[in-house]
């Protein structure tokens, strides 16, 4: 049963629906802290060079392996709502900066648990959570204390970000040429304000296909689209592109009205042919006249078309994506037109080649050497399916963090060194707080040093040895010693050239705090069940549960209770 009350004359007051629920006080935070700690603990071990993979199987038996926290929780279906906001976490850092997913999940789940223990002490959850904060806002400071500003455009710099990106993923032994591709694709879509730097990720387009090795993989500067010529006809190839980019489809109108038109001759139903043709000839007229060689189409082209436009040497591509039309219209300096009647020479964009070319099975269109160099495509390639779609996952995080660093151009180094650096100045600094405060920073100062922990357990490192030689050099004031993962050793990260941006720790600080802080102060949770049908006992005091009173979750076919009757009934 739900929320009680017992009033004067000893009546229950019933608040919540049959089926609703509540938790109370210390059983609501024990609750929800478990949550969230079951979700850390599922990704913690993924996190790092020597992270393990997940293999995630969904209802249709579709399978993804990957090692990219904010993958591994998006494809998890997570009920409760604590853990959901965790979830919420990787979401927003994959959206922010990219990188650093896993950490703030891991990152959340060591504050929660430190905030157990001190829970445990009858420490109220408000005084946690304000030296959460105010810790939280300090370690900050101290992570941008020690930050190096770089200049923007330093390639070498940005090719070990990439690379150090990379390094917890499966690509890391091609990390050096994939590393390459990307920065030289997010430099060209750079885009100077003032002293600021800009770059917008839509315009390095990813394409992946399996088949080869990662190796294979290339920068086309230009669009490569997955659709084939719409006619055998058409020459494969043509140099010196003039390209129309047309969004209405080069078909006759169906009328939206139903008419009918009697036909008693075959003279009449030859007219009405011819009529259609000529139409279509028309159509194909004006595009010939525009100077166009190549017209790309986000809509169907008739056959009759296409044989007219192959007639006249023209290369067709038919039903290509908006997104794709958009960014050939940026890439060839073409304007996009919807009405065949507005096609002018004016209208057309450039490019030095538009070729078919087989990739695999399939024929795909190669837009290159467009006017406007600011649109390129990452043709990834990989052994197999399931290779492709995690050297995607990897390649989008490396550009995202080199985009980070172009932006805002401070970096640190990684392996858990800033992470340490962080840790042993809050200690000091908690000293310096008055009341239970103080236990909080504290606490969180350990959280900070769950992530050199994780590193060194799926490095088989000692994790207390590793833990306690950390502090002593940090102390020293070696404050770029981290755990080199590979090596199994602690030692000076940047001459190791593990760099990351500082955008995303300070992301993962943030993230995980607040998250953290969030959960901490929730003290109840109430659960309300929205019944389906009848309310149990209405018909003649039968369960709910009985097949065909919707009152099981699915219902019976044919009962009202299947999600897709709905509209029948």
């Amino acid at each position: 049963m739900g929320m009680q009350a017992t009033s004067k004359g000893n009546m229950p007051v019933v608040l919540l629906k049959e089926g609703g629920s509540e938790t109370k006080g210390r059983d609501a935070q024990k609750n929800n802290i478990a949550a969230a700690k079951i979700i850390a603990e599922i990704v913690h071990t993924s996190l790092g060079p020597r992270g393990m993979d997940k293999m995630l199987v969904d209802s249709l038996g579709d399978v993804t392996i990957t090692n990219d926290g904010a993958t591994i929780l998006k494809e998890i279906d997570v009920q409760h709502p604590a853990a959901k906001m965790l979830v919420e976490i990787s979401k927003t850092t994959d959206n922010e900066v990219g990188d650093g997913t896993t950490s703030a999940v891991v990152l959340a789940g060591a504050l929660l648990e430190n905030a157990e223990s001190l829970l445990d002490q009858d420490v109220h959850p408000t005084i946690i959570v304000d030296g959460y904060r105010k810790a939280a806002k300090k370690a900050k400071q101290f992570l941008e204390s020690i930050a190096d500003t770089i200049s923007a455009n330093d390639k070498t710099i940005l090719n070990k970000i990439a690379k150090t990106s990379m390094q917890t993923k499966l690509v890391r032994k091609d990390s050096d040429l994939l590393a390459d591709i990307i920065v030289k694709s997010v430099l060209a879509v750079v885009e100077k304000e003032g002293e600021k730097f800009d770059v917008d990720i839509d315009d390095i387009k990813v394409e992946k296909k399996a088949g080869g090795s990662i190796k294979d993989s290339m920068i086309i500067q230009g669009i490569v689209l997955d659709k084939e010529i719409v006619h055998g006809g058409m020459p494969r190839k043509i140099s010196d592109a003039k390209i129309a980019l047309i969004n209405t489809a080069l078909e006759i109108n169906k009328t939206e009205t139903d008419a009918k038109i009697n036909i008693s001759n075959p003279q009449q139903l030859k007219s009405f042919l011819d009529e259609e043709n000529r139409m279509l000839k028309n159509m194909v007229d004006k595009v010939i006249g525009s100077g166009a060689n190549v017209v790309l189409c986000q809509k169907g082209i008739d056959d009759m078309a296409q044989h007219y436009l192959a007639k006249a040497g023209i290369i067709a591509v038919r039903r290509i994506k908006e997104s794709d039309l958009t960014k050939l219209a940026k890439a060839t300096g073409a304007r996009i037109v919807t009405n065949l009647d507005d096609l002018f020479e004016k209208d057309l964009g450039n490019a030095e080649t538009v070729e078919e070319r087989k990739i695999e099975e399939d024929k795909w269109v190669f837009v290159e050497g467009c006017k406007h160099p600011k649109s390129v495509t990452l043709l990834l390639r990989g052994g197999s399916q399931r290779v492709v779609d995690e050297v995607e996952r990897s390649v989008h995080d490396a550009i995202m963090v080199v985009k980070d660093v172009i932006i805002d151009p401070t970096i640190v180094a990684g392996g858990g060194a800033p992470e340490t650096y962080a840790a042993a100045k809050l200690r000091s600094w908690a000293k310096s707080l008055e009341g239970r405060e103080q236990l909080a920073a504290e606490k969180f100062a350990d959280a900070l040093e769950s992530i050199p922990l994780t590193l060194a357990e799926s490095a088989g490192m000692d994790p207390i040895d590793t833990l306690t030689a950390l502090r002593s050099r940090q102390l020293k004031g070696e404050k770029w010693t981290g755990i080199d993962v590979m090596k199994g050793k602690i030692a000076n990260m940047k001459s190791s050239d593990i760099i990351e941006p500082l955008a995303v720790k300070l992301q993962i600080v943030s993230a995980s705090s607040e998250a953290a802080c969030m959960i901490l102060r929730i003290d109840d949770v109430i659960a309300t069940q929205k019944s389906a049908g009848p309310p149990p006992g209405a018909e003649g005091g039968m369960p709910g549960g009985m097949p065909g009173m919707g009152g099981m979750p699915g219902g019976m076919p044919g009962m009202g209770g299947m999600p897709d009757m709905g509209g029948m009934m």
